[in-house]
């Protein structure tokens, strides 16, 4: 993440990462507006492209060719990510409300979230249908399904509901993917057998009589039951009953009709329509709230209803940047104009696609070429991204922004030459309304902290314990403050945990950017309340701290905790023994994973699995490694799992040996480490290679470079005594680190002092 360039004048919160808010965004990348911040809102962080999805289905394309990374577009724009699923929004106070987390305010909001399935519209559709829609949750529905199949010893009939386009295409893929794989299985292909069920008295009833009859034709002769003008009126078990009086029994059902708005947004005082999508104007501002927009199959254009088709998605994107862009600005928003006619390109399953558009039709292998084409060209779009607008920086440029005399005078103050001493301190009362609603852990051995605030904390030590103190800082390396404070929290306790026992209070050291005083107060406020929520789930109470400006967002504690004077009791880096066996309780890579993040290189499921990684507290791991006879302890960060192991064989006066296979690696850390994407401490790190007795041989293994790998919020590495090893890994896995593993063992010191360290592939 690169710092935000001047202060932040004005919030664009994007829910939803559909068609039309990817492009949208990409656009904002393109070309930034100084001092608006985007933050983009999604549950997933990949979404598919609806035009490529049923290839995916039918096995010509792999998840990666037909999925959008979100969490990428978002870091290549400088926008925000914010992996969540929102409740609603508060348009009185402009709050999008979040399932997990603080809400986000916003000066202007756009609502880019599809279609909802209204399967329990139907009686018992919802017990055993498979929706297909929200559409970027239908994989997992699919590879199930999918499975299900594979594994049935007998026939399977599968009812597909909804005739339209997204129906019959779907149709044809499964069938065209089912049945190559029971090919391929050895079994019959007939086996799997597909019954369509429309509402219409045609398939695909909003195109030209020539692709109806095309598609008609097809079905039928590809074995498919066609049960025409047949609405599914309601679902018994595993039988459908239409309106027209037939029914049908299936082994399973895909529901691809009867979508409507999610139900959380009749909670926003927002006009919807008969099918709950929020009705917009040409501007695609809400008619309730013009600082409300909505684009794609969420939004119903007043006077112009137009199909759920993802070509109106992605033509949105345009005209809703801009009017975001405008709106921002100050600049009244301009009228969209949709197109009256489109072209649709329709796939039948194998390498063949229909087109239409208007009153015509044509079909092939080169329409479906055609189409390949032209997908594969947008996905590139998404994934392939140009250098940034070469203008000077941010900093220096003025903000088109139009604000009132109030925040007018904000940012200028915030433009201005920032002091230093006393004077780059956060306002007292952006502190007080920013931390007023934290709930530190209540501790009885706190006499003096925030719910008494003063000069200093004052923490009764009692007689017969010692205070262990830590202190860690870093500066942000993600733009999502309320997740930076709850990684910076865990990676500040796990010096504490390393060394046993119960954290006792916290005081939090922080940096903010200036700005305006509610955009610093609501960064402060998410960043402390992350913070809080990890610090109180640990016992420890937050009891003060200091908070001061800077260029970039940092946050760091002094953590303590008390411990009895013995010191026997304390498990410390030294006191390894010959024959323990090592345990790491986490996997690493952490610091490859974000320098190719920052270089939009790295996939965003990679990321997010890192960052759930981090936050993984190492609290129960401490007290199940001390339980189990842990010899010595450690937390990794960031001198790496080779600099902390050294940290341990030096004072225990022992040799150890890793086994490089055994190390638990983050998923894409070996890809983006052997392609050279390394953290700037790797070279500081890489100097203790004098280390290794064998580095030389171990070159070219794929783990190599990650054992010189910083890590934050990392692991603990523990020895444990090797007659509970084994059941010391056991407790790790049951309690929730499913990464734990048993990684070397601890050897007798051979008198090479420079050399403790043998690799084992």
């Amino acid at each position: 993440m690169s710092p935000q360039e001047g202060p932040v004048l004005r919030d664009i919160v994007m829910v939803g990462g559909g068609h039309s808010h990817v492009v949208a965004i990409k656009r904002f990348g393109m070309k930034p507006v100084p001092g608006v911040r985007l933050t983009l809102v999604c549950r997933d962080t990949h979404t598919p492209y609806s035009g490529m999805l049923p290839g995916y289905i039918a096995g010509h394309y792999g998840y990666d060719d037909v999925h959008i990374d979100l969490r990428r577009l978002a870091e290549f724009a400088g926008a925000r990510y914010v992996l969540d699923s929102v409740t609603g929004i508060d348009r009185d106070n402009r709050l999008v409300q979040l399932a997990g987390r603080p809400p986000l305010p916003y000066d202007l909001c756009s609502i880019n979230i599809g279609s909802t399935p209204r399967v329990d519209s139907v009686p018992g559709a919802a017990e055993v249908a498979v929706p297909v829609k929200p559409i970027n949750q239908f994989n997992q529905r699919w590879l199930a399904l999918l499975e299900r199949v594979r594994a049935a010893t007998g026939p399977m009939r599968i009812a597909i509901v909804g005739g339209g386009a997204g129906g019959v295409e779907l149709t044809l893929a499964m069938q065209y993917r089912l049945r190559n794989e029971l090919r391929v299985l050895g079994r019959d292909p007939d086996a799997v057998s597909f019954v369509l069920f429309s509402a219409s008295a045609d398939v695909l009833a909003t195109h030209n009589a020539g692709v109806r009859e095309r598609y008609t034709r097809l079905l039928l002769a590809r074995g498919v039951a066609l049960r025409l003008g047949e609405a599914v009126t309601r679902v018994d078990g595993h039988t459908l009953h239409g309106r027209a009086g037939s029914v049908e029994t299936a082994d399973e059902v895909v529901w691809v009709t009867q979508a409507g708005g999610a139900d959380w947004l009749r909670g926003t005082g927002l006009e919807l329509d008969d099918h709950g999508f929020v009705r917009v104007r040409e501007t695609l501002q809400s008619v309730t709230d013009p600082l409300v927009f909505a684009a794609g199959d969420v939004a119903s254009l007043v006077g112009r209803p137009l199909e759920k088709a993802g070509v109106f998605a992605v033509r949105a994107g345009p005209p809703l940047a801009d009017n975001l862009r405008r709106a921002a600005i100050g600049q009244p928003p301009l009228p969209w104009k949709p197109q009256r006619h489109w072209l649709s390109l329709i796939s039948t399953g194998d390498r063949h696609a229909v087109a239409s558009r208007g009153p015509f039709a044509f079909e092939g292998e080169w329409v479906w070429r055609w189409k390949d084409w032209i997908d594969r060209r947008f996905m590139r779009k998404y994934s392939e991204f140009p250098p940034m607008d070469a203008e000077a920086p941010m900093r220096a440029r003025p903000s088109p922004v139009r604000l009132d005399d109030t925040d007018q005078a904000e940012a200028l103050s915030a433009l201005a030459m920032r002091c230093g001493g006393c004077g780059a301190k956060v306002g007292a009362n952006v502190l007080s309304r920013a931390l007023g609603d934290l709930m530190p852990a209540p501790r009885d051995d706190v006499i003096i902290g925030l719910h008494a605030p003063d000069d200093a904390a004052v923490v009764r030590v009692p007689p017969g314990k010692a205070m262990v103190q830590t202190v860690d800082f870093f500066r942000a390396f993600i733009d999502d403050p309320w997740l930076l404070g709850r990684i910076a929290a865990n990676h500040a306790l796990g010096d504490v945990f390393a060394m046993g026992g119960q954290p006792q209070t916290a005081t939090a050291i922080v940096t903010v950017p200036p700005g305006l005083e509610r955009k610093v107060e609501d960064t402060l406020r998410q960043l402390m309340t992350g913070a809080n929520d990890v610090l109180v789930d640990a016992g420890c109470a937050l009891v003060g701290g200091h908070t001061g400006e800077g260029r970039e967002l940092a946050l760091g504690f002094a953590v303590n905790r008390l411990i009895d004077e013995n010191l026997d009791a304390i498990m410390r880096k030294g006191g390894m023994r010959p024959g323990d066996k090592l345990v790491l309780t986490k996997p690493i890579g952490t610091g490859t994973l974000f320098a190719a993040h920052a270089l939009l290189e790295a996939r965003g499921r990679w990321i997010d699995d890192a960052l759930d990684s981090m936050q993984v507290s190492n609290r129960a791991a401490a007290d199940i490694v001390h339980a189990h006879g842990a010899t010595a302890c450690t937390d990794l960060t960031g001198f790496g799992l080779l600099g902390h192991l050294v940290e341990m064989t030096r004072p225990s006066g022992v040799d150890a040996r890793l086994v490089l296979s055994s190390i638990p690696v983050l998923d894409g850390a070996e890809e983006t480490a052997a392609r050279g994407i390394l953290s700037s401490l790797q070279p500081a790190n890489v100097r203790l290679r004098r280390a290794l007795r064998n580095q030389a041989e171990m070159l070219e293994h794929p783990r190599y470079r990650l054992v010189f790998d910083p890590q934050t919020a990392g692991g603990l590495l523990a020895s444990i005594p090797p007659e509970r090893a084994e059941a010391c890994l056991g407790a790790l896995r049951a309690a929730g680190y499913g990464h734990a593993a048993i990684i070397g063992e601890i050897e007798a010191d051979r008198g090479e002092a420079l050399e403790p360290i043998v690799l084992e592939p």
